[in-house]
């Protein structure tokens, strides 16, 4: 089961220091143009092969892209591939940025 999180739920766990792993599946110059501090670049278009950079497949995983439909696409990619504790960020990017959130 893929569950949803948005971006205040998000900046909560961060800012509690939650041990999560954040994976940003956007490409390379989405990435550069501002991302979160935390984050993981993996873009979609290599996950297929670089899925097992995620980490260890029981770890807690939260995946976002521009705006939630790419992630959901990584996060059913990582659960056909084992990976158990899934979570999407509705509203990726955008809803973090909406709030106010810092991208570097």
């Amino acid at each position: 089961m893929i569950n949803e999180i948005d971006s205040k739920e998000l900046k909560e766990k961060l800012d509690r220091g939650e041990n999560i792993i954040l994976i940003d599946c956007r490409e390379q110059e989405e990435w550069d143009d501002g991302h979160i501090a935390a984050a993981k670049l993996i873009p979609l278009s290599e996950f297929e092969q670089r899925y097992a950079e995620v980490g260890p497949t029981d770890a807690e995983i939260i995946v976002q892209c521009r705006s939630g439909k790419r992630s959901l696409n990584a996060c059913m990619i990582l659960q056909n591939n084992g990976y158990e504790n899934l979570t999407n960020l509705a509203g990726g990017i955008l809803g973090w940025a909406e709030h106010g959130y810092e991208v570097v």
